[in-house]
């Protein structure tokens, strides 16, 4: 299946590609104005078909660990967002996208990003779990704290549509799971690849709706999202090193703050806001997976001379 690994392993040019083309020809990609929310989906349940539950379990005997991890992600990441809404020069419909970004959970893309760079998977894939089983409450009742200033935000229907996307598939995807038995090597082997193909269209889309926007205020928007990103890369590292991680594990914490789900951010931003506000989502979910996918090698060969 050389077709299915090359989706699941490139997934950052392909988002770069995606996001290119639909800046160029727009039309490529509105034609998911009305699905883009079921791609998403498709995503979490891709992640509940890889979830393995025992290495999940090992992992969970830790919960201080997890625990320190999940809190360093809805404040730190809030907090950065916010300051970038509330410091720009922008519309208060752009300035949410910030927020929502900062509180959406870590990205799935994280845990393979954290096995490339030799971190500790297991913690990895932990937190993006308690993470985004958190997210339905977690994410609106922050971006409604956080997104208050800017504007009246209504919490339940973003929490109703975290429950759809997020919490449905995923739990469909790990009951898949318990039932595929010899076929589950196979499905394992699908799952990434419909998940990186989900991203790409999600991430163009949000691209396409906003080109107007992007040739406007691309520049300046781009820049605080490289600036987020990468505080919540150093954040997540210095934090670590505060709580006494090991290296692996501070590896891992740094990736995970940094990468956001801003798959989830888009599709919030898209369903109940204005399309100017899935903007910075869009452009974070680019970045985050091109820096981060970029300096996997690099930290590869770092933790081996570790």
């Amino acid at each position: 299946m050389p077709l299915i690994r090359f989706l699941a392993n490139q997934l950052a040019p392909l988002t770069l590609l995606g996001a290119i083309l639909a800046y160029l020809h727009p039309p490529l990609f509105l034609i998911f104005k009305a699905s883009y929310l079921w791609f998403f989906a498709v995503t979490m349940f891709a992640l509940g078909v890889v979830l393995d539950p025992r290495e999940l379990q090992n992992t969970l005997r830790e919960p201080k660990r997890i625990g320190l991890g999940v809190l360093t992600q809805f404040t730190v990441m809030p907090a950065l967002g916010f300051a970038a809404a509330y410091l720009l020069p922008v519309s208060d419909a752009l300035a949410l996208g910030f927020i929502i970004v900062g509180c959406a959970p870590g990205a799935m893309a994280s845990n393979v990003i954290v096995y490339l760079a030799g971190g500790a998977v297991a913690y990895s894939v932990a937190l993006t779990t308690v993470a985004t089983m958190l997210a339905p409450v977690l994410t609106p009742a922050l971006v409604k704290l956080l997104g208050g200033v800017f504007f009246e935000i209504e919490f339940w229907p973003m929490l109703q549509t975290i429950v759809m996307t997020v919490v449905m598939p995923l739990l469909l995807g790990m009951g898949l799971r318990r039932l595929l038995g010899v076929r589950l090597a196979v499905a394992r082997d699908l799952a990434p690849a419909f998940a990186a193909v989900a991203i790409v269209i999600i991430c163009s889309y949000a691209v396409a709706a906003n080109q107007a926007r992007i040739a406007d205020l691309g520049p300046l928007v781009m820049l605080a999202v490289m600036v987020v990103n990468g505080l919540g890369y150093l954040a997540g590292w210095w934090l670590a090193r505060l709580y006494r991680f090991d290296f692996r594990h501070r590896l891992a914490l740094a990736i995970e703050i940094g990468m956001q789900n801003a798959g989830l951010g888009v599709a919030l931003a898209l369903k109940h806001f204005q399309p100017e506000t899935a903007l910075p989502g869009a452009l974070f979910a680019v970045w985050c997976i091109l820096t981060a996918a970029g300096a996997s090698g690099y930290l590869r060969r770092h933790v081996a001379r570790q």
